[in-house]
Formats: structure tokens, C-alpha cells, sequence
């Protein structure tokens, strides 16, 4: 019987948190636009409320390559914060791999994604990508 619940348990919260759309974010407004740094610390201080505020929205969030990965069909940017242990793990849309392939870490970019949460890290989907010049 737990096993049962647990099971439906992950389905109904854990699974649609990872879904993905195709819908292309490029031409789509955002809800809310702000830096890595702050959407990590807004997480940090007040979970629950951040996800009110962001969860389920297209933002738009500014900040410096980390980390750019292409693994298990997946591509990949990780946005900085102050802390190292924190990040925003940005899963980006299909038609933006020819401009994520063109990217450098600790280079200053701009992405717009749907919003899934944070787990260790906020989960950014579907993100568009847009290059700003390296300050």
C-alpha cells in the first residue's frame, strides 16, 4: 500500500516536473525578468513562496556561463551564483542548439525558460537563448 502511494505520489508531483514542451520560448514575453544570483538567493530565503512567484512562468534570467553540457540528449547551460553549491540549471530548447554551441563558459548571456522549481538548483525548461556582450 505505501509502495502504491509513493508510486502515484511520484507521478502526480515529481514527474510533471521534468516534462517538457517543444513550444519555442524565443518569441514569448517573459513574466518576470531578473539575474541568476537573485532568483537563487529568492529560492534560498523562502522556497514556498518563491515558487509561488516564479514556478509554472516564463522568466527571464541573466547571468555568466558555468557549465554547458550535451548529455543524454540533453542540452545544457548551468548559470553562476555567489555560492557554489547553487546554480541555474537551464535545459535548453532544441532550435537553440546551433547558439549553445557557440557559448563560453564565464560568458554573460540572457535565457528565457519556463520555470520548474528548485531542487539544489532552479530548473529553468525550454529555454531561448539570447547573447548580450561579455561585461
Amino acid at each position: 500500500m505505501l509502495s502504491l502511494l509513493l508510486l502515484v505520489n511520484g507521478y502526480c508531483y515529481i514527474v510533471p516536473m521534468f516534462k517538457v514542451s517543444n513550444k519555442n520560448l524565443e518569441k514569448e514575453v517573459a513574466e518576470l525578468v531578473l539575474n541568476s544570483q537573485d532568483l537563487i538567493n529568492s529560492y534560498m530565503l523562502n522556497e514556498e513562496k518563491s515558487d509561488s512567484l516564479y514556478s509554472g512562468k516564463i522568466i527571464e534570467v541573466t547571468g555568466f556561463i558555468k557549465k554547458i553540457t550535451f548529455l543524454n540528449n540533453r542540452n545544457t547551460i548551468i548559470l553562476n551564483s555567489n555560492n557554489e553549491s547553487f546554480g541555474v540549471i537551464c535545459d535548453v530548447h532544441a532550435n537553440e542548439v546551433e547558439k549553445l554551441k557557440k557559448l563560453k563558459e564565464h560568458q554573460k548571456i540572457r535565457v528565457k525558460g519556463i520555470c520548474k522549481g528548485f531542487l539544489k538548483d532552479v530548473i529553468l525548461l525550454n529555454c531561448s537563448i539570447d547573447l548580450i556582450p561579455n561585461e
